[in-house]
Parts: C-alpha cells; structure tokens; sequence
C-alpha cells in the first residue's frame, strides 16, 4: 500500500517543465510572423526609449507628468520584453519548453508589470487633474519626493498584489498534461493545469486584479470627471483646447489599454476558441505598447517640439 502511495505521489509531481504550444495553425507561416512580430518589438522599444531620452535631455519636459510619463515608457518595455522574445523563438521553432521556475517567474513579471501600469496610468490621471483644477497647489503637491514615492507605490503595490497569486499557485501539484496553449505562461491556463483544487486560488486572483483595474478605472473616471468640468468653466475657446490638449494623449492610451484589456476579458467569456484567446492577448503585449509611443510623440506638441528641437542641434553638431 505504501508504495502505491509513493508511485502515484511521484506520477503527480513529474511536471518539471511546460511546453508554450504558440500559433500551431499558422506555424507555417512563421518566418513572416517572426519578422512582422520582431520589428513590431524593436519600434515599440526604441519608440519608449526615444521618449525616456527626449524627457531626460530636454529641460522643458522635467515636469511631473513627463516624470511619470517616462516611467511608464520603461515598464512598458519591461513588460513586453517579458514575452515577446519568447513568441518570436516560438515563430521560428514552433512549440518551445520552459522551465517550471522560468514559467511560473514570466508569470509574475508579465502580472506585476502589468499592475503597475495600472497603478501608474492613474497617477497619470491624478496629475492631469492637479494640473488643471488646482494649478495653483500643483508643483508643490507634486515636488520630487511626492513623484518618486508615487512611483515606487505603483511598484510595490504591483509586486505585493500579484506575488501572492502566483507563489501560491506555484505550490500545487502539477502532474500532467503539461502543454500551454499560448505563447506565454498565462496564470488562468495554469490553473487549468494544476491538479489541485484551484477555486481558492482562483476567487483570490479575480479580486485583485478586480481592484486593480476597478481602483485605477474609478481614480480616472473621478479626474477627468473634475477635469472636464473645469475646462467647461474656463472663459475662452482657446484656453479649453490648450487645456484639453495637454491630456489628450493620455486619455488615448487610456482609452486603448482598457478596451484591449477589456476585449480580452469579452472573448474569454464568450466561450470563444484558444486562437481567438491568443490573438486577443496580441493586442496588450504587441499592438498597444506599439502605438502609445507613437501617441505621445505625434500628438503632444511639448515632445513634438523636444524632437525636433533635439534632432537639429544633432545635424548642427554634425555639421560642425
């Protein structure tokens, strides 16, 4: 009996890896995804790198906002690197193993990382709203040490409200099958992986990251509320565009994370097929962090202007 009970002990801890199963049904297709995919990356990376650069050489950008700002241009390359590099060997290979620690490690980054760019996007809006309804208060509410305890909040309330989750979801019993039909190690594929009983697990995660979309979702709800009621009140047409342009770019990427976020969430419960999950999750690691660079360079006429600023002393530098 005893060793009946040791056999099938063993046989339930014999997952030491996963196998991230990808695109299956376009792998023939993989070397154009690859390079399609590779230089969506490469943008989006040097895109947030131009912006963190701008922000730091150009003295009319070290504002609050742009602190912020930079900030988020440097989770959101943290964020997608967590998961990109691995799709694109998957584009190239096909199916590729990982680890049991590696797995569950992506997991946490890509949640962590996700959270806190929740967390700052409503800084964002909370700074927006101090601009415009309490100009007066703004830069002393918003000195140095109130920016760098902001963004190390985002941080730590990322870390300690996706750590629990995952280590304790990390601590169950994996026996098998061990294929991940994504390209990364989502955490409610591997709950459908674990043979133990998942449910509290489960319950726990849904309620944080309800609070983290729901909190970040009703601060900027409550800011532009007030914001737009203060650009309503302002006397001029002129001084309601310049005010309303200042935000515009965030309320754009405000717009497009939380329709792609909420996407995903619609085609997940619509019982939809694993490629619909798959290509939905595209659109919050690839397509977005893609086109909030682009946002902020095009359409906000402060780093516009820093731009070109900073590409003609470069050609005078050249020159000279």
């Amino acid at each position: 009996m005893e060793e009946l009970v040791e056999g099938e002990l063993r046989n339930r801890t014999t997952v030491h890896e996963f196998i991230l199963e990808g695109f299956p049904a376009v792998q023939h297709l993989g070397g154009i995804f690859f390079m399609m995919h590779l230089l969506a990356y490469l943008t989006s990376i040097m895109g947030n790198m131009l912006i963190i650069t701008i922000i730091w050489a150009d003295h009319r950008l070290q504002t609050p906002m742009y602190f912020f700002l930079s900030n988020f241009s440097f989770i959101e390359c943290c964020f997608i690197t967590t998961v990109i590099p691995k799709l694109l060997t998957i584009f190239l290979s096909g199916r590729q193993t990982i680890s049991f620690a590696a797995c569950f490690t992506q997991d946490f980054i890509f949640l962590f990382l996700g959270a806190t760019v929740f967390f700052l996007l409503s800084v964002l809006s909370l700074d927006r709203y101090l601009a415009i309804c309490k100009p007066l208060h703004y830069l002393t509410i918003m000195n140095p040490t109130m920016c760098n305890l902001l963004v190390a909040s985002c941080l730590a309330l990322g870390f300690f409200f996706m750590v629990v989750p995952v280590a304790m979801l990390s601590q169950l019993t994996f026996c098998g099958p061990n294929v991940i039909p994504h390209f990364f190690c989502d955490f409610g594929l591997l709950t459908n992986l674990s043979c133990s009983n998942t449910r509290s697990i489960e319950i726990l995660f849904f309620n944080l990251a309800f609070f983290v979309l729901g909190s970040s979702l009703v601060i900027t709800i409550i800011a532009y509320s007030n914001i737009v009621l203060t650009i309503m009140r302002l006397p001029s047409a002129k001084e309601r565009q310049r005010a309303f342009s200042t935000c515009s770019s965030h309320l754009l990427v405000l717009s497009l994370t939380y329709s792609s976020c909420v996407f995903i969430y619609v085609k997940q419960n619509q019982e939809s097929t694993l490629d619909s999950n798959r290509e939905a999750a595209l659109v919050n690691t690839v397509v977005t962090p893609l086109l909030n660079p682009v946002i902020y360079t095009l359409r906000n006429k402060q780093v516009h202007q820093a731009l070109r600023d900073t590409l003609s002393r470069v050609k005078l530098q050249k020159y000279h």
